[in-house]
């Protein structure tokens, strides 16, 4: 799976290609404190790719700018428009449908962007979505779900303190669209890809939910 990395037109990403046919397309943004090159990142995009779909995990703007250090909530509209780039850039490396998303962070702001437009994916792909900070149920990120209108993939951790299991059917239940939890038990937010079968659980239900594919 021959990787290349992208560094035009404001994207930077680390593509990732399957040897023959691409099925479709998928743009992946990182966490908060993390960059494109995240473990999360690479175990899923790593899977995905080997069932034949082209992968981008790409460095949010606020990440370009700096190489360490949280986002701002003033640069969280840049950082989907950067996301919203990205889907520009790479929706062409395969006639398939696109699927956007990421880690935390990225997967909010991927899942605030399709809601504000819907044409810009075919499917939404968040890992670990930050539903509240942790300890403060109080403060849910929901506003936007209902406006969410494409098929979406959510993979979830069953001890991760932004969102417990409960927390997230019920929020995922707003969104207009077909909806999979996956719940990786016995693992937080970081979802823990390198000894749970995380990628190979997510790269499932994006098969089945997202893509439309029967597993034998």
């Amino acid at each position: 799976m021959p990787e290349t990395t992208h560094d035009a037109d404001g994207v930077i990403a680390d593509l990732q290609r399957p040897d023959g046919p691409a099925a479709g397309v998928v743009v992946l943004a990182h966490g908060a404190g993390g960059n494109r090159t995240a473990v999360i990142l690479r175990a899923v995009a790593d899977e995905l790719c080997a069932r034949g779909l082209v992968v981008a995990r790409i460095d949010l703007p606020y990440r370009q700018r700096r190489p360490k250090g949280p986002p701002s909530p003033s640069g969280a509209a840049a950082d989907r428009d950067g996301i919203r780039a990205a889907c520009a850039v790479f929706r062409g490396e395969a006639n398939g449908p696109l699927i956007v998303g990421g880690h935390s962070y990225g997967g909010r702001q991927a899942s605030m962007a399709v809601a504000e437009d819907p044409d810009l994916a075919d499917g939404l792909l968040l890992t670990s979505y930050p539903l509240h900070p942790p300890g403060k149920p109080d403060r849910m990120r929901t506003e936007h779900l209902p406006s969410i209108t494409v098929p979406t993939v959510i993979v979830h951790g069953s001890t991760d303190p932004f969102a417990s299991p409960t927390e997230l059917t019920d929020a995922a239940a707003l969104i207009g669209a077909p909806v999979r939890i996956v719940e990786i038990e016995k693992v937080g937010h970081n979802l823990n890809p390198e000894k749970k079968p995380t990628a190979a659980l997510t790269a499932d239900a994006v098969d089945e939910v997202l893509l439309g594919r029967v597993r034998s």
